[in-house]
């Protein structure tokens, strides 16, 4: 299920939207709002890839599996910036970019060096990671749609940044523990209690909420609930599912789910990009809306 109703925004408007890959948005998207993706990268043993153009998840799963060590991931370089940046910058228009938090990587300070170079450019730090990147982005697009100049635009996404509300559960702890974000211990205690933890972004980092107990389809209904159920503090316009290597059956229940709960005007499927896998694991599901 993906709504995306409508035809693409116009690419000649004067502002340029760019996110970094972790904004986990999918192609339908990216070209309907005609946002640019500028990847981080993923090393696999010696060799690293650019998220999204030459990894996929499924890649990144099979070396785990294969090797046991987790890949590591690298911000996007300053160079790399420029290169991207610097076509838009000739051609007269604005850029307006939205970054990882700049307290999960150093993408936001390299993207903001490339800025001071070229000029012109508006870097935004969403204190956020995955589709609540994504929000931003696609919101900052649909103001540069209606005419509005970069500026005005970066003032009206930044307000919205402490109105984003992303989560996700995680079905494992294991990669959390490979990457040296939760103790063997801690990782041991979850599995053997069937414990499935719910990671909030909070003030631009991740810090653990509550723990569900039981299956994934059970953990995953009651994380769905607990968000959505009785809330009218929600800008119900839309929501991202964003998920990891989820059973499509499983998804399909949790969208009639959420249908059920809230009237959003539009629900936007996303699969998360390796960045983001490579720290939630397989198993991970989202759900990303934005508070009035």
């Amino acid at each position: 299920m993906n709504e995306l109703n409508g035809n693409s925004i116009n690419p000649s408007r004067q502002v340029k939207i760019t996110a970094d890959s972790t904004c986990d948005l999918s192609d339908a998207v990216l070209e309907k709002y005609d946002i640019d993706l500028i990847p981080l990268y993923v090393a696999l043993g010696n060799k690293s890839y650019r998220d999204k153009f030459e990894i996929s998840p499924d890649d990144l799963y099979d070396y785990v599996r294969k090797t046991g060590k987790l890949p590591k991931t690298s911000a996007v370089t300053v160079k790399d910036y420029v290169d991207r940046f610097l076509p838009y910058k000739l051609a007269g228009r604005s850029i307006l970019h939205f970054t990882i938090s700049s307290s999960m990587s150093a993408c936001y300070q390299n993207a903001v060096i490339a800025a001071e170079e070229l000029g012109n450019v508006r870097v935004i730090d969403t204190a956020n990671l995955s589709t609540g990147i994504g929000h931003l982005a696609v919101r900052a697009a649909e103001l540069a749609a209606s005419g509005l100049d970069a500026d005005h635009i970066a003032q009206a996404v930044t307000e919205l940044i402490p109105k984003v509300e992303t989560s996700f559960v995680i079905d494992t702890l294991s990669y959390l523990h490979k990457g040296g974000r939760c103790s063997a211990v801690a990782a041991l205690g979850a599995n053997l209690l069937s414990l499935k933890p719910c990671i909030e972004v909070r003030d631009g980092a991740m810090r653990v909420g509550k723990k569900y107990r039981g299956t994934l389809e059970k953990c995953l209904t009651s994380y769905v609930s607990d968000r959505l159920q009785g809330r009218a503090d929600i800008d119900l316009r839309r929501i991202f599912v964003t998920h990891s290597e989820l059973p499509p059956r499983l998804t399909e229940s949790i969208l009639k789910q959420i249908g059920r709960l809230a009237k959003f005007e539009e629900v936007i499927e996303t699969e998360t990009n390796s960045t983001v896998c490579t720290h939630c694991g397989p198993g991970t599901l989202g759900i990303i809306f934005i508070k009035k």
